[in-house]
């Protein structure tokens, strides 16, 4: 840390900067000025995403990525610190992880590795919009490293990899008949219950990978259906995320699920289950000598992640990559979200003593 640097502060003047998704231009600004006099970095601006990094030679190279953007705002527009608390918007996701590797950026200027910093925008809606596919598409040099920490909030714990979501689409026939009449047709909203009930007889997969437990889910979140007050349906429709392990592929998770709905799905009705979206999993990667040191440091056995996080995106790219970050997971998105000073130095700590690592 550098002398007289207050991570807790410096969070507190980050969150003070509003960076919703898609506004976050603001604190890119903010993030190019504080580095401009860093004669160690070079610095590289790509519409809203800010790049640093050193030349220095080394035979690795650390990338320490996080995004800029938060969800919309609950009345914690602003930060507040009382005592060794800070709270407000982005707090914990991942304000004080930004403020973490903004100092490591601005004072480490001679490491045992070559870091790259990324801070980039729209991580929080959909990944189209990511910087990171921005950055892939206009400088894909940028984003090659040897390991990568994402510094997402995990209470100062290394969260391994990530698991995959698939968004599947269920769609239940029937045939439209007069609520006066319905033997005459078949009402597919009471077709529903088998479909819910396989669904909630679920039981969930919990594969450990490299000494990490993942724990799978199956979720229902929308429910649509009804033509009018009088008419029995002829269509019912679910959305359900599942969250898979990184042990599976897309086409393997997606041929599990479905065999959950088939036995109560008929064809000649037009029943039907569908892949409408994906993310891929993440494996843990922590055999990388660069994560492994960061194990270590942080002073207790990884978890796996159970959310979905960028990790995905630099498994793509071959790059082992792992979550590391100040701020508890659960209060992320809240409306009282916080972090407190001894984790954001822990993490420092932490992090520092891995860009210098030789081993």
């Amino acid at each position: 840390m550098a002398p007289g640097t207050d991570l807790l502060a410096l969070t507190a003047e980050l969150v003070d900067i509003g960076s919703v998704s898609h506004h976050e231009r603001r604190l890119a600004d903010h993030f190019e000025r504080s580095l401009a006099s860093s004669p160690h970095l070079e610095v590289i601006r790509i519409g809203d995403n800010v790049v640093a990094r050193t030349s220095l030679g080394r035979s690795r190279r650390l990338l320490l990525a996080g995004h800029l953007d938060t969800v919309p705002a609950n009345g914690n527009e602003r930060a507040r610190i009382d005592g060794d608390v800070c709270a407000g918007l982005g707090a914990a996701d991942m304000k004080g992880g930004l403020a973490v590797m903004l100092d490591l950026a601005r004072s480490v200027s001679v490491s045992a590795s070559d870091v790259t910093y990324i801070w980039y925008v729209c991580e929080e809606v959909e990944q189209r919009y990511s910087g990171l596919r921005q950055i892939e598409a206009e400088r894909p040099d940028l984003l090659a490293a040897d390991a990568a920490i994402l510094g997402e909030p995990t209470a100062g714990l290394v969260e391994a990899g990530c698991q995959g979501v698939l968004r599947i689409g269920v769609r239940l026939g029937g045939a439209r008949a007069h609520t006066a009449r319905p033997w005459m047709g078949v009402n597919a909203i009471h077709r529903l219950t088998p479909v819910l009930e396989r669904l909630a007889s679920f039981v969930e997969r919990r594969p450990v990978i490299d000494g990490c437990e993942y724990r799978e889910a199956l979720q229902v979140v929308n429910v649509s259906g009804g033509v009018a007050d009088n008419v029995v349906p002829d269509e019912a429709r679910l959305v359900v995320n599942h969250r898979f392990a990184p042990d599976r592929t897309v086409a393997e998770a997606f041929d599990a699920i479905r065999t959950v709905f088939e036995p109560v799905l008929d064809a000649s009705l037009g029943d039907a289950v569908e892949l409408e979206d994906f993310a891929l999993p993440a494996a843990p990667g922590l055999g990388h000598p660069l994560l492994s040191a960061l194990v270590d440091r942080s002073g207790a056995p990884p978890r796996a992640k159970l959310g979905w996080t960028d990790v995905s995106f630099f498994a793509e790219h071959r790059v082992p990559a792992a979550n590391f970050g100040p701020g508890e997971p659960t209060l992320a998105h809240t409306a009282g979200e916080w972090v407190d000073r001894a984790e954001l130095e822990r993490v420092r700590a932490a992090l520092g003593a891995v860009v210098n690592t030789t081993g």
